[in-house]
Order: C-alpha cells, then sequence, then structure tokens
C-alpha cells in the first residue's frame, strides 16, 4: 500500500487528533487558537489519513504541535516518516530551530531525530512535558 504525506486542511487533521491525543474531551479542545497559522500534514496509507502533525513558523524558527498517529498504526515507523518530512520542510523554508512540547514519555522517540532536552518543562491535565529542541544545520549533519 502507497505511502504518502502532503498538506492537509485543518479539518482533517482535527478529527485525527481528537481521536489519538484527547478522545475523552468536548471536540473543540483540540482546536488550537492559532491553527489557521500553522502548515498542516498528514500522512496516508492508501487513502487513509494515519498520521498528523501541525508545522508553526515565525522568524526562522518552528514548532510542530498536535502529532499524532492512529493507536493501531503506532510502531510502524509512519510517525517517524512523517516528522521525518516536516524537519526536511523546515530545513527547505529557511528555518534554524524547531522545537517541540514533548510528552516526557516521548522523549527517547524525539531523541532520534536530533531533538534534545531543553530545561523548560510543564504539567498539562496530568501529562508531564518537556520543551525538545534542535537547530537544523545539527540535526542535518551541518556545522
Amino acid at each position: 500500500m502507497e505511502i504518502t504525506v502532503r498538506q492537509v486542511d485543518k479539518e482533517e487533521v482535527w478529527e485525527l487528533r481528537h481521536k489519538v491525543m484527547w478522545a475523552d474531551k468536548p471536540f473543540d479542545y483540540i482546536k488550537l487558537e492559532d491553527d489557521d497559522l500553522g502548515i498542516h500534514y498528514g500522512l496516508f496509507k492508501g487513502d487513509d489519513l494515519i498520521s498528523v502533525i501541525s508545522l508553526f513558523i515565525n522568524n526562522r524558527e518552528c514548532q510542530f504541535r498536535k502529532f499524532a498517529t492512529l493507536q493501531l498504526e503506532q510502531g510502524k515507523g509512519y510517525g517517524s516518516t512523517l516528522l521525518d518530512y516536516i524537519i526536511k520542510e523546515a530545513q527547505n523554508n529557511g528555518v534554524k530551530r524547531i522545537w517541540c512540547n514533548a510528552r516526557k514519555n516521548k522523549v527517547d522517540f524525539y531523541k532520534k531525530f536530533g531533538l534534545q532536552e531543553t530545561n523548560s518543562s510543564f504539567m498539562k491535565e496530568g501529562k508531564s512535558y518537556v520543551i525538545m529542541e534542535a537547530y537544523v544545520q545539527s540535526i542535518m549533519g551541518i556545522t
């Protein structure tokens, strides 16, 4: 089955975000105030949207947010494919620093992509997060 990554509308990411991240919350909970400013990407297996991520670029920095993969498709490399794709997109857009609010239980996953933990952490809805970042040159092996 063919795997493709492409930009999608925010409405397409909302459904998957809700199902994967906060199914127990009202639907509007997963919407971001600045979703209109984001570039939303989806990974498709055939015609099925199975992983989403939203990229927010501001002054040569970008944050990726609301990274979600369907539960049954996790651990198969789809999220890695999508994250690798958006890191390259960030580089192509002249981004120098990429960062995210990572759930603490996902730190090792993000480290595989060159992101490092910062000293900033917080709790939200009973979940622990840490801000992770990377400078695009270091991810791409450029010094």
